[in-house]
């Protein structure tokens, strides 16, 4: 083993309950364990790093990882954490969000078959599928009492006034769960399951189910929920979840995400997130400190986070992106961001309209200002023309100038601004 997995956990805040004896087996033996996931889109987000990564730290240890989509558990919806019973997917979109899931998680962990610890993906459904009402009720439900599933706080909080109550497909969910545990301890020899703190009594009916009906030994491991040191909710920003797919959310947008924490956050948030080592990470925070200003922690969280998830090349073309509002930077910058990561970097920037005639027959510069009320008059366009400080697409120019087609930014866009901090937008129509 390269590293013990617990120690590695516990120093980077990441351990929330460990049953007695998990740490023991993990150090007697490589040890299967898995973590599932619920396809509820077709993208993981910034929700579900915590545990990819535990997996990854998981596969570093000498374990072998065990990813598990719920394609039959997403069927049902886990009332784990929810005061309101979810819509349920149809099969269409499950397969849909399933596929998307698994192309994702294949880039954190090494599937390299002739590993001993290779990672392994495996859909639930494929095994729930053969089963009847009749056998499950059978074969399962008579090994765990309904008082014993529902003393569960999932269970207890929705069935005790929290919401809407709790219907029996959602009560039914922790047996499917700790069905799939029997599952994987009977085929795949796997001993552990991981998952957030809220899991802990999924978890721990996967782990009774294996007592009772397997007559065997199974363990468990939570890690704490995320949360942010104002109070506010990880992984949102205005515009909602913060999307491991970059067409869901652009890269520039998941690198301002991180860098944007808080330094408390980021203190916490590049322990989690990093495979930085302690003593680099002491040194950083240390660093840090003396010059918080220079935010060396969240720059450093924001480029291991962005490369984690994306590539260097994506970062790089991130923190370009990001240097065009603050820095120097050209047209030739500006027209080689996509559209979309150029209307990030520019969201809220007042926005109008002009036909693609007028730019084809050529608009003048003060006209674009004025007629749009970007500025009051030609007056103060000009005035501002005058001192130099009117730009078009970053470049300074002077009265007389128009705006043309080859002007235009992902052939939609001009850049208008005043001065350093004033932007404005032509989008053509």
């Amino acid at each position: 083993m390269t590293t013990n997995f617990v120690e590695e956990l516990k120093w980077r805040g990441m351990l929330h309950d460990i049953m007695p004896g998990t740490e023991d087996q993990l150090a007697r033996e490589r040890t299967t364990g898995y973590i599932g996931f619920d396809p509820t889109a077709d993208s993981l987000h910034i929700g579900s790093l915590i545990p990819i990564i535990i997996l990854m730290h998981f596969q570093k240890a000498g374990h072998q990882p065990i990813a598990l989509v719920g394609g039959a558990t997403g069927m049902i919806g886990d009332p784990s954490g929810k005061s309101a019973e979810r819509n349920l997917l149809d099969e269409t979109t499950l397969y849909k969000n399933i596929a998307g899931v698994k192309s994702q998680l294949e880039r954190f962990l090494d599937f390299d078959s002739t590993a001993e610890n290779a990672a392994e993906l495996v859909n639930n459904y494929d095994w729930m599928k053969q089963f009847s009402l009749i056998d499950f009720v059978r074969d399962i439900g008579k090994h765990l009492s309904v008082n014993y599933m529902m003393a569960k706080d999932s269970v207890k909080k929705r069935v005790s006034g929290e919401g809407d109550g709790m219907s029996f497909t959602e009560f039914t969910y922790q047996l499917f769960q700790g069905y799939d545990f029997l599952h994987l301890y009977e085929n795949k020899h796997c001993k552990l399951q991981m998952g957030g703190s809220d899991q802990w009594g999924n978890i721990t009916t996967g782990t009774e189910l294996v007592r009772r009906k397997a007559q065997g030994k199974a363990y468990a491991l939570t890690c704490p929920l995320i949360t942010k040191a104002d109070g506010s909710k990880f992984g949102k920003s205005e515009g909602g979840n913060i999307w491991l797919d970059k067409n869901r959310t652009s890269v520039y947008k998941f690198y301002q995400y991180w860098l944007n924490s808080s330094d408390d956050d980021s203190i916490d948030f590049i322990k989690k997130f990093t495979f930085l080592n302690k003593e680099t990470i002491d040194a950083l925070v240390a660093e840090h400190a003396e010059a918080p200003h220079a935010r060396l922690l969240q720059k450093t969280l924001a480029k291991e986070v962005t490369i984690l998830v994306h590539s260097e090349a994506d970062y790089e073309n991130a923190v370009k992106a990001s240097l065009i509002l603050f820095g120097k930077s050209t047209a030739e910058d500006l027209k080689s961001l996509d559209e979309q990561t150029f209307l990030d970097v520019f969201s809220g920037v007042p926005q109008a309209e002009v036909k693609k005639t007028d730019i084809e027959n050529g608009m003048d510069i003060v006209a674009a200002f004025a007629e749009n009320a970007f500025l009051k008059s030609n007056g103060e366009v000009r005035r501002a023309l005058k001192e130099n400080s009117i730009s078009v697409n970053k470049e300074k120019v002077s009265d007389g100038f128009v705006i043309t087609t080859s002007n235009l930014i992902a052939n939609t866009y001009v850049l208008l601004q005043r001065g350093k901090k004033s932007y404005f937008l032509l989008k053509v129509v």
